[in-house]
């Protein structure tokens, strides 16, 4: 497999480790840049294999770093339906077209989006933040995405803007939830998809300088962040992620 891979794909691959680094140690706008492109060169099916064992890699970086940043019941609260969330995109998977999920997870961030951002210009509390089901909700739509495309980033950032967490709350919630989730899909990954393989794996593991480079970046970026610049990054790239899932 290492002699097949193609220029454009090193190239694909490399940028991909880069932004993979970048985007778990804060910077998460990296990541809308690399699923297209992953899809374009290895499948869109194909392509989460290829990108789920660097995305482990990264995250174990980032709660390496981020370890004692975290509010664990939130992370406690998602985990559930995130779960169910991974066996619900496995079914559909060989029943109703990705296509028309992808679209009815857009316009669902979309509402999710508007809530948002209500609250946020508005100066409205989020009453729903405190209910179970909004929770699960976000917690069932996150593993859904990460599971179908590894594309749950837009939902967390929804889910945790709308809760007002802090930038390193943000950072430290994000990477524990994702290190855990992104570790539960590997084994149905591997043995339900096939999607991982030994050869696959050689080529992760030789991304991983090219990740650790990403994560440095990553850490340097977001000290130069402001709070509420932060926060308002955060808003257009989610945003954005938004508009590219509802326009492929």
């Amino acid at each position: 497999m290492l002699d097949a891979l193609s220029t454009f794909q090193w190239t694909v691959l490399s940028i991909t480790a880069l932004c993979i680094g970048m985007s778990k140690t804060g910077v998460q706008g990296m990541m809308l840049l690399i699923v297209p492109y992953m899809a374009i060169a290895f499948g869109a099916k194909e392509s989460t294999g290829v990108i789920l064992p660097m995305l482990c890699m990264a995250d174990i970086i980032a709660v390496a770093y981020y370890r004692r940043i975290a509010d664990w019941k939130v992370v406690a609260r998602l985990l559930p339906t995130a779960i169910l969330g991974f066996f619900v995109a496995i079914f559909v998977d060989k029943l109703i077209p990705a296509d028309r999920f992808r679209i009815l997870m857009g316009w669902t961030l979309v509402l999710a989006l508007c809530v948002m951002l209500w609250s946020e210009f508005f100066g409205k509390e989020n009453r729903w933040m405190h209910k179970w089901w909004y929770s699960a909700i976000f917690g069932l739509l996150g593993g859904f995405t990460t599971m179908i495309g590894n594309a749950a980033g837009p939902v967390m950032s929804v889910y945790l803007l709308s809760m007002r967490k802090k930038k390193m709350e943000y950072i430290g919630i994000n990477a524990w939830f994702f290190l855990v989730v992104n570790l539960l899909k590997v084994p149905l990954q591997a043995f339900v998809w096939d999607n991982i393989t030994w050869n696959s794996l050689t080529i992760n593991l030789m991304m991983l300088p090219v990740i650790g480079i990403g994560a440095v970046l990553g850490i340097r970026i977001v000290k130069l962040f402001p709070e509420k610049a932060f926060r308002r990054f955060i808003q257009i790239v989610t945003i954005l992620s938004v508009i590219v899932m509802l326009a492929r």
